[in-house]
């Protein structure tokens, strides 16, 4: 994994912050100086969070669980977009929907849409229908295509969330909070580095300072996931070996039934329905 030097941070504008008069007090201990009405930001913290950062990254996807990539700034999401999609990662890039990762049942829904008109017009189902018809499935593609596209191949939740701008993504923190993901976001001066399980401090608005961090930690995604495939090869060998000597004997297991189980007569039952079929004193005389 190639983790950024100090000189890279430097180069990249990483240390640049906000305004002294838009500061978030909680940043305070990520702050090294001020020069001339802005924030410079302690690149030495910024390097030591951002190599924690990458291990937490990194030990997610070795668990086989995938990272979501958050970042809806326009100059910005098709750096993060490009870094996901290399990856292999999740993304959303465009407008945050309420809900995502806390309502996200419906959001499969959603998906499910998206991929069946996705296979309707690959497969030309939809030829029959109307001009109309045709331009409205066409209009409801591309707007679920906008906001989809990077999740649609999301089946659970993410085991972790990168985020840019902690300020602005602030409903998908708190979302990733209620469910206990971890958070991982570049923090700058002016937002609020507490809800964020491990906070970058650094400069959230400059193109390199993104790329350099984003790549970063893509980077120690890839190499989790270069170890990923000799794993899991080697338990689906186990899996099929136990699941083919196991289905020898499941075919004569199912010819076999099992014999159905005599009821035994209950002496009480019996006595009981003798008395019932029995005829009375009455009876006899009324037959004289």
């Amino acid at each position: 994994m190639a983790t950024p030097t100090l000189q890279e941070l430097l180069e990249a504008g990483t240390h640049f912050g906000h305004q002294t008069r838009r500061w978030n007090p909680k940043m305070r201990k990520f702050i090294f100086a001020e020069r001339s009405g802005i924030y410079l930001i302690d690149l030495q913290k910024t390097l030591k969070q951002l190599e924690l950062a990458a291990e937490l990254v990194r030990g997610v996807a070795l668990r086989g669980e995938n990272i979501l990539f958050v970042c809806t700034k326009r100059q910005l999401k098709g750096v993060v977009e490009s870094e996901a999609r290399n990856a292999g990662a999740h993304w959303v890039t465009e407008r945050w929907l309420g809900g995502t990762l806390t309502n996200f049942q419906t959001i499969k829904k959603q998906i499910k849409r998206l991929r069946d008109l996705e296979q309707g017009s690959a497969e030309g189902d939809y030829e029959n229908y109307t001009k109309k018809e045709q331009l409205l499935f066409s209009r409801e593609q591309e707007k679920l295509s906008r906001n989809l596209e990077g999740i649609k191949h999301m089946s659970r939740l993410p085991g972790a969330m990168f985020v840019v701008d902690a300020k602005k993504e602030k409903i998908a923190i708190q979302e990733a909070n209620r469910l206990g993901i971890p958070v991982v976001a570049i923090v700058d001066t002016n937002a609020d580095p507490d809800p964020i399980t491990v906070p970058i401090p650094g400069n959230d608005d400059a193109i390199r300072s993104v790329s350099l961090i984003t790549g970063a930690l893509c980077d120690a995604v890839r190499e989790a996931r270069s170890q990923m495939p000799v794993k899991d090869m080697a338990l689906e060998d186990d899996a099929e070996t136990y699941s083919a000597g196991e289905g020898d004997g499941s075919d004569d297991d199912r010819k076999r039934r099992r014999p159905r189980r005599k009821r035994k007569a209950r002496p009480e039952a019996i006595a009981a329905r003798l008395k019932t079929d029995a005829p009375g004193p009455d009876a006899g005389d009324s037959l004289a």
